[in-house]
This record gives C-alpha cells, structure tokens and sequence, in this order.
C-alpha cells in the first residue's frame, strides 16, 4: 500500500509543540484504519483539556502525563467519540486525574432515525470497533462550552462517521476528530455511521471560516476549506459511480465495492463495502434506489 502522507512521521509517545497552548502526543496503535496512530491533543499552559486520550494503552497513558509539568494539571477530558481508538483510556486517566470526561453522549447516542431503526432490526451489521462501555460524565449539546484559564472549546456536533461524534473548535482551530482527515477519508459504517448525516456536518462546517483542523488521526489539514471540498466531492463521486454500476444491473454492497473501488487494497475492502452500505441506504432515503426483501448487508439494490 502507497503511503499516502510519508512526511507524517511522529515519534509515538512524544509530545509535540504544535502552538503555544496545543500539544500532540500519537498513541502507539498504528493500522491501516488509524495511521501512524490517534493524536491525543493537549490545549492549554495551566488547567489542561484532553482531546481524545486514546486506546486503553498502559505507554500512552504514562505520555500523557508524563508530558506535564508540576505546575499543569489536567482539568478535562473530551471525547470526539466512543470508538476503541478514541475513548477507552477516558476512564483510566480521569481515574488518575480527577478529571471528568465530556463527549456528546453514551456510544450511540446520535443517531438518526433511520439508523435507529436499523439498528433495532438488528440486520444490517455494524458496529466496528464500538466502546460500547463509554458513558460521558458531563454531556455537550450543540454549541455548548468548556473552558479552562486560558483556553475555551466550543463543542459541534459532527454526526455521520458516528452518531455521537463532537468536533470541538478553539476559535478558528478545529479538532475534527475522524469527520475530516487529510491522508483518507472517513468510515462511515451504518448504523453507526450515517452519510446523510455526514454530509449535512460537512455542510455545516462549511459554513465556517477556519485557520487549521487537527484530525484524531494523521497531520494538521492547513488548507481545511479545500479538504472540505473535495471531501464532498469524493464522496458525490462515489455516489455517482455506485449509481453507474447499478445501472449495469441489481447488486449488493459487496459486490459494488469491487466495481466501484478498484485500487483497494484487499484488506480494506471490507470497510469499502460499509462505505458503499451507507451511500446506498442514503439513495435509499432520496428515493433514487431501493432494496430487494430486508435491508440488511447483502440487500440487492436497484435503481428506481
């Protein structure tokens, strides 16, 4: 597999100054879903925040407080959201620090109605690397603030690659979380994940003027209305492709990800087969396809 971002090479467990009041330290997880590792970032010179601390990793927990200083304390813990890479050291370092935990809600609150639904069912799949344990102390809505002495983090709701995912915005920085990434795009896995959902954030952040988004996985994205933009546009393409493949005949989501996604390494198909789940169960919505029988991950859809 090309390495799609060869100058990103972080030394893992080591804080890194990326402006006075923001630090990075990747945990030692790397795999083809979360590059070189999860950025767990440090905001503030005093009081800290913690945004997303990571697997539940003995080493990584011991970088993150190894990397304060006497006079620093770490005064809150924010989640973007309840995947196994993000939340699951939450607990350990607020058991250590006192610390409580903040994120948009329990691992599935967030979703849409239709993903409910599906969720219910029970027969559509999912659930990819969930920590179904994770339970915030302190639930943000929309809009809502935390603050430290000399830092203030507005919370978004960034639904789409998960239901409760938050993205949180120091004035015009934005820790993104896994909505926008620069070495890839998203997973988005029903009914975990929601593309309808996924491109109404998009559209949302849009609408914002931003300086630099810092992603839970790869480098800082310096140009993010650029990446904004092709990243709506990627995934318009891939809808379209999905929608060409289909006019070919009635197929499943499978079987559509081998048309659609042609340069994919074999070990990622998988994943390319939920992204392909979620645009069909989009086009569903718009009543531009529909499914043979029971939605569930080897529905035959058609073209209406």
């Amino acid at each position: 597999m090309i390495d799609p971002d060869p100058s990103f090479r972080p030394v893992i467990g080591k804080p890194e100054a990326l402006s006075p009041l923001i630090k990075r330290i990747v945990a030692p997880n790397p795999s083809p879903m979360t590059f070189r590792g999860t950025n767990t970032y440090l905001v503030g010179t005093q009081d800290l925040a913690v945004i997303d601390p990571g697997p539940s990793m003995e080493p990584h927990l011991d970088a993150i407080l190894n990397a304060l200083t006497a006079r620093q304390k770490i005064s809150a813990i924010l989640v973007t959201h309840a995947h196994v890479d993000h939340s699951p050291l939450a607990t350990d370092l607020s058991r250590k620090t006192g610390a409580p935990v903040y994120g948009f809600g329990p691992a599935h609150a967030g979703r849409s109605s239709v993903m409910q639904i599906l969720a219910d069912q029970g027969s559509i799949g999912g659930g990819e690397g969930v920590d179904a344990a994770f339970v915030p102390d302190v639930e943000l809505a929309h809009e809502a603030c935390v603050k430290g002495s000399d830092w203030r983090l507005h919370a978004l709701h960034t639904p789409g690659h998960m239901g409760n995912h938050l993205s949180f915005a120091l004035d015009d920085t934005l820790f993104c979380g896994d909505h926008v990434m620069g070495w890839a795009s998203s997973l988005v896995s029903p009914p975990d994940g929601d593309l309808t959902d996924f491109m109404a954030s998009c559209a949302m952040l849009q609408s914002r003027s931003w300086r630099t988004f810092l992603p839970g996985h790869g480098d800082a994205i310096e140009a993010p209305a650029e990446r904004l933009d092709w990243l709506v546009q990627h995934r318009l393409a891939r809808e379209a492709a999905i929608l060409d493949a289909l006019s070919k005949g009635p197929a499943n989501a499978a079987e559509l990800a081998k048309r659609v996604y042609l340069d994919t390494p074999p070990g990622l198909m998988p994943a390319a087969t939920r992204n392909v789940l979620a645009h069909l169960i989009d086009l569903q919505g718009k009543s531009v396809v529909d499914f043979r029988d029971e939605l569930n991950p080897n529905a035959i859809f058609e073209r209406l």
